[in-house]
């Protein structure tokens, strides 16, 4: 069965316009986390020059992607696989960059150590690891309603909510990984880009 998420369908092309300006010009993409798979379909139609390769730790998102993918019958597109950044091996031992939107707000911060520690296994020298979602900076939300929205995602899971930059590059750099663009994106989000450090000797 296809879900559906209303918020892919506003932010799926503020996304890509960054996407394009950082993503390889070959290899595969991973992607962490796909949900719906509705991301999946529209960057796998705008990147045709790329493999995108979905996943998901939840059987109904998984099911919802392969409804799409069967749709959408894209050359570029595998079938999805399951994954959940907290439990490696991973199913994917290399990729050429990796894309999460969405994911480290609703998910324990072990989880945000674990999708980095896992990059850092799967991706070469000075690939992208991306994220989007809503962040605190320095302690201060961007907008009153990512502070309401903290509040809400804590009611659900005291393990939940809006990270902070800080400890998300803290993340980063134990894992070899450093921030190197911040972009604000529409209704208080943000793409963060990471790259993969060189891996120094001794």
């Amino acid at each position: 069965m296809k879900l559906e998420s209303p918020a892919t369908a506003r932010n799926r092309e503020p996304i890509a316009d960054v996407l394009a300006r950082f993503l390889p010009e070959h290899g595969t993409v991973l992607e962490i986390a796909s949900g719906s798979g509705e991301h999946s379909i529209h960057f796998a139609t705008r990147f045709p020059h790329l493999e995108w390769q979905p996943t998901d730790r939840d059987p109904a998102a998984l099911a919802s992607i392969a409804a799409y993918q069967a749709d959408a019958s894209l050359p570029n597109l595998l079938p999805p696989l399951p994954l959940d950044v907290t439990k490696p091996p991973w199913p994917v031992d290399h990729a050429d960059a990796i894309v999460c939107i969405n994911m480290i707000h609703i998910s324990p911060i072990e989880a945000m150590d674990a999708l980095f520690a896992g990059a850092a296994r799967v991706l070469p020298t000075d690939a992208l690891l991306y994220l989007y979602g809503p962040y605190r900076f320095h302690g201060t939300f961007t907008a009153p309603s990512n502070e309401a929205f903290d509040q809400s995602l804590r009611s659900r899971d005291p393990r939940w909510g809006v990270r902070d930059i800080r400890e998300i590059t803290a993340a980063a750099t134990r894992t070899g990984f450093g921030l190197a663009d911040t972009i604000a994106m529409p209704a208080n989000n943000h793409s963060l880009i990471f790259r993969r450090r060189p891996i120094l000797p001794g």
